[in-house]
């Protein structure tokens, strides 16, 4: 698993990469300071996750994510806060990060990084139990207009409610390839990215 860390503070930067190295399946082949470096280590390095601060000289971690994520949609990226910070947290989700964690739950970092590459997202507790009161409530929506059906919004709603496709999968009595191609299915008609903007949706249109 290659890393990338960036963050603008060289002691956390470097008690993160002595941590994740300790594990033999775990490489950190650079490290940068800022936005900017991050723009361009991600290009040079291609990490399977890039691991950012967001406060940060120069170009903070948002207005690199979204740099990257213009770049490839698919970039793998798990953002580090010490703070919790509501207006940062929407951002986040909206841009499409794969993860937000606060920095003093360093045993959580290298979990979250497997997981991430796994193909799942990870938002601390903390974050995910905000998350509802964070985006706002706008005008009810129709989701007809997108060709959603009812069990497709079943679909969205566990998923909101951070259910994993195989529980969505033993709730629904349905198999796991189902639920799988119910959510490509769901990501195509709502031109979304990945589970987590399903879940900023829904909690946003509910």
């Amino acid at each position: 698993m290659k890393i990338v860390i960036v963050d603008d503070d060289y002691l956390v930067t470097e008690a993160l990469k002595t941590i994740l190295e300790a594990n033999e399946d775990v490489q950190v082949p650079a490290t940068g300071a800022d936005g900017r470096e991050a723009v361009k280590l991600f290009e040079e390095y291609r990490p399977d996750v890039l691991l950012m601060d967001i406060r940060m000289k120069n170009m903070n971690g948002l207005e690199a994510l979204t740099e990257i994520l213009k770049a490839d949609p698919k970039a793998n990226v798990l953002l580090l806060t010490t703070f919790l910070d509501d207006e940062y947290i929407v951002k986040a989700l909206r841009l499409g990060a794969k993860g937000y964690l606060l920095k003093q739950d360093y045993a959580s970092i290298l979990p979250a990084l497997r997981a991430i590459c796994s193909g799942q997202t990870v938002f601390g507790k903390q974050i995910m139990s905000k998350i509802p009161d964070l985006i706002r409530k706008e005008k009810e929506f129709d989701y007809s207009f997108y060709e959603i059906n009812d069990r497709e919004r079943e679909v969205i709603r566990l998923i909101a409610e951070g259910y994993s496709n195989k529980e969505i999968a033993s709730e629904l009595y349905l198999s796991e390839g189902t639920v799988r191609n119910y959510l490509s299915t769901i990501l195509d008609k709502l031109q979304l990215r990945d589970r987590t903007q399903v879940a900023v949706f829904y909690y946003k249109h509910r």
